[in-house]
């Protein structure tokens, strides 16, 4: 064992006994963050707008503080981009994390000292929290590649603007500087098929042991790596044995990964963005990723399926229920207040608070009624992969509201097969099936005859990453909508069938 791998065991005892002390008292934590943010902010614009001085407790604060997405934050955030301090958090923010547009133009996320020292920490502590867990750190001592963005940033009236994971790039320790890869200049590199051909020429030698990225980008990195020395990369990485992703669900690659690796390797996922990082999975052995309760950010929880009543109920995670999808609410030390952050959750347990990211909750199907989530879909794809010999690329769906011929409506599955299942029609009924019973919506419209089963429509190899490129979102932190309710993406894949 290594010097450096002896202390990072020793530096992962402290933390993991460190962590226990929030784990273990998980409402006390939650209030006590709830309290600091709140006070905190009281001066600040939105503070007085919304008379913190007055919010002694959840109930008040619902009362006064709507929830937001960030449309409607979108007047406090050009006030601290035009200069104003003292806006949503005391001061200014450091950074504005840049992410991908909305109806009205790109978001700008702000970052504040506090959060990011939040964000850091939680990507150190999962990797910390594993060690201790698995006793295994002689990963430590290879080289570490992370998939990102450029750490290239710009500047607003004084604060620096990136995406998230190029601003992350700047906080590296030192301890990890002189195994980290890609090289600085490589990870400038904007064109993202430029740079992944980079960083084969400068891994493909390397004793890798550690890499991490959003799973279909790292997927190209592999296929890359594996066109170029024909090798598997378990083969050609002998020491690689950590995982570490985020941002989309990895069953779904799962099998091409483990085909393109030629062998398992351990994995940790992570549960950041823009606006804070959330949760890591905190054990190898149970499902799920715990929830961070005392990283800056108050949580609230409004059930999926009351998300867009008049008043849904917000609830704090001492109201929480298992096995229900809920609308994450986010309060933070970066300044978003009941801010709706879209993505959809899913407690797999409570002691300690694990989640599941189940989705989006404005990405779903109810073209019909049948409230069609991202992790059902997931979990069909899942069972009829594991069922047959089929390995899929990419998948997306979408609703077909307008068939030809006068058929019923269906939803159409968008599939690039990396393998075709010898069997196509008992693939397609194992989502069919897989669906009706995860869905009883779904399962009542086709018992109805409102819509009739499912049809997958093929594209080509390497389609999903050519449509990504026309709609100029290839690479970095961008992810393929698993599903929606209009045919947007659907349209966009035209050109790439079968």
């Amino acid at each position: 064992m290594s010097l450096k791998s002896f202390a990072a065991k020793i530096f992962a005892k402290r933390i993991a006994q460190k962590n226990q002390k929030w784990v273990k008292n998980p409402l006390q934590t939650q209030e006590k963050v709830f309290k600091e943010l709140i006070s905190k902010a009281a001066k600040t614009q939105f503070g007085k707008d919304h008379d913190f001085e007055s919010i002694a407790s959840h109930h008040d604060f619902a009362k006064k503080v709507p929830v937001r997405d960030y449309e409607e934050l979108r007047t406090y955030i050009q006030n601290i981009i035009d200069g104003q301090p003292d806006v949503l958090w005391p001061g200014k923010p450091i950074y504005f994390a840049k992410t991908s547009g909305t109806t009205s133009g790109a978001k700008y996320i702000p970052i504040t000292k506090a959060s990011i020292k939040n964000q850091v920490e939680a990507s150190r502590n999962a990797i910390l929290n594993y060690i201790h867990e698995t006793g295994n750190a002689d990963f430590v001592d290879g080289k570490m590649i992370f998939l990102q963005g450029s750490p290239i940033l710009e500047e607003k009236n004084g604060i620096k603007l990136g995406r998230l994971s190029g601003i992350s790039a700047h906080y590296v320790p030192n301890y990890l500087q002189k195994n980290r890869l890609p090289s600085w200049e490589t990870n400038c590199i904007e064109d993202w098929e430029t740079k992944v051909d980079a960083i084969v020429e400068e891994t493909e030698n390397e004793n890798m042991t550690v890499i991490a990225g959003i799973p279909s980008w790292v997927q190209m990195y592999f296929e890359k790596l594996n066109a170029k020395s024909g090798k598997k990369v378990g083969e050609l990485f002998k020491e690689f044995q950590l995982f570490i992703y985020g941002g989309v669900n990895y069953e779904p690659y799962r099998a091409k990964f483990e085909n393109l690796i030629g062998r398992k390797v351990d994995s940790i996922e992570l549960f950041p963005a823009s606006e804070g990082f959330f949760a890591y999975q905190d054990s190898q052995k149970e499902k799920g990723m715990l929830l961070l309760l005392d990283a800056g950010i108050f949580y609230e929880f409004i059930k999926a399926d009351e998300f867009f009543s008049e008043n849904p109920k917000r609830l704090t995670i001492a109201d929480v229920e298992l096995n229900v999808d809920y609308a994450m609410i986010i309060s933070t030390n970066a300044g978003l207040w009941a801010y709706n952050l879209g993505d959809t959750i899913r407690f797999v347990s409570k002691s300690p608070y694990r989640v599941i990211v189940s989705g989006r909750i404005k990405h779903f199907i109810s073209a019909f009624g049948e409230h069609v989530i991202a992790k059902e879909v997931e979990e069909a794809l899942k069972l009829a992969v594991e069922q047959t010999d089929a390995v899929v690329n990419e998948f997306t769906v979408a609703p077909q509201t307008n068939p030809e011929d006068g058929e019923l409506p269906y939803h159409e599955w968008f599939i690039e097969f990396e393998r075709e299942p010898s069997e196509p029609l008992k693939f397609s009924q194992t989502i069919e099936e897989s669906m009706q019973k995860q869905n009883s919506y779904y399962y009542d419209l086709i018992a109805g005859n409102i819509l009739q089963p499912l049809k997958i429509t093929p594209i080509k190899s390497g389609g999903f990453q050519d449509y990504m490129k026309t709609i100029g979102k290839l690479g970095g932190q961008n992810k393929v909508q698993r599903l929606a309710n209009d045919r947007k993406v659907a349209e966009g894949l035209q050109p790439f069938k079968i």
